[in-house]
């Protein structure tokens, strides 16, 4: 086989590879601990300004072409030092969005009597849809939406998508084939963290999972922490 067909053949095998990097939104100040769901107004703290700038320093060397927030505030100020090193314009996806969920704006955490309350019950009796929100059916049928649109849309190349925690875990376990209803505890997606797709054409090939902000992540929000009375991981959305 002559050089120049494998030539062909390697740089045929490279562009049929796609990253596509879901990144979960910066701290956000919130004092009040208010589950803000898809509330306007939250924006990062200066904590997770810090964290949004070094996934951008963590992604700065790789072959990011396209980057695409969802449309709350967090998601944007998180994406934006991300874009800029790569000199792109930063894009929005609504399907990116945080998921829907009744108790919106109210203080929902460990320890405050939010599941004690009768007022409450009527939206907790279905776990497996759930009850109290957007089915998680729903979620990965527009997370996976806005994965095909960017792979599709930087293909041969490598995507980066801000958007929430819920979203990003069950996207991942419809795709690593797990239950999507679940202990909330247990998700594996920590604040600035990347969960990666990697497509070879338009199949899913690998799911990767890493924290390049880890350090600056406060120790009661890592994934597996024990929750702590007043600092609910929920809030943190």
């Amino acid at each position: 086989m002559s050089e120049s067909v494998n030539e062909s053949m390697s740089e045929s095998r490279h562009q049929d590879i796609t990253v596509v990097h879901l990144m979960r939104h910066g701290e956000v100040a919130n004092p009040d601990g208010v589950l803000y769901g898809r509330l306007p107004g939250y924006h990062l703290s200066e904590l997770g300004r810090q964290m949004a700038d070094r996934v951008a320093e963590h992604l700065a060397s790789r072959d990011v072409t396209q980057v695409i927030a969802s449309p709350l505030e967090r998601a944007q100020e998180t994406a934006t030092p991300i874009a800029k090193a790569h000199g792109l314009d930063l894009g929005t996806d609504g399907r990116l969005i945080e998921a829907e969920n009744v108790f919106q704006g109210k203080t929902f955490g460990v320890g405050d009597g939010a599941l004690r309350r009768p007022e409450n019950w009527k939206y907790l009796v279905n776990p497996v849809k759930p009850s109290w929100g957007e089915p998680y059916v729903e979620q990965v049928v527009r997370m996976m939406g806005a994965l095909d649109a960017a792979k599709d849309a930087a293909r041969g190349h490598e995507a980066v998508l801000v958007s929430h925690q819920l979203p990003i875990w069950i996207v991942r376990s419809f795709v690593e084939r797990r239950r999507l209803w679940h202990d909330p505890r247990k998700r594996q997606c920590t604040l600035a963290s990347l969960t990666t797709f990697t497509y070879r054409g338009d199949k899913i090939v690998s799911v990767g999972y890493s924290e390049p902000a880890r350090d600056l992540v406060p120790s009661h929000l890592l994934a597996g922490a024990k929750p702590v009375k007043g600092k609910s991981k929920a809030f943190g959305a």
